[in-house]
């Protein structure tokens, strides 16, 4: 995982090519979803709503809801409060799990 508030960005992969999570601490689906992305070994950008300015807003943007977490992947889709089963479905189809 790298924590974009506090990451050296230089010569970090392109963004567009990654998976992002938008979510906060105190938010129990965030730290459910974060568990499972770290358990399976998943690389992943996480912005915490927290810390980043315009983190909120960036999320609800994507996703057209103020609910998180809110993940995007690289092929343009999102989730909003994926379950466990759902966001391991949609990391399999990518390829980011076996």
């Amino acid at each position: 995982m790298t924590d974009l508030e506090t990451a050296d960005l230089a010569g970090a992969t392109d963004p567009a090519q990654r998976i992002t999570m938008f979510g906060a601490d105190w938010c129990g689906d965030c730290r459910r979803s974060k568990k499972l992305l770290d358990v399976l070994g998943v690389d992943y950008d996480y912005i915490d709503l927290l810390l980043a300015d315009d983190g909120a807003d960036r999320a609800t943007a994507i996703s057209g809801r103020t609910q998180i977490p809110v993940i995007v992947f690289p092929d343009g889709t999102h989730v909003v409060e994926p379950s466990d089963s759902l966001l391991h479905a949609k990391l399999t189809q990518l390829g980011s799990i076996g």
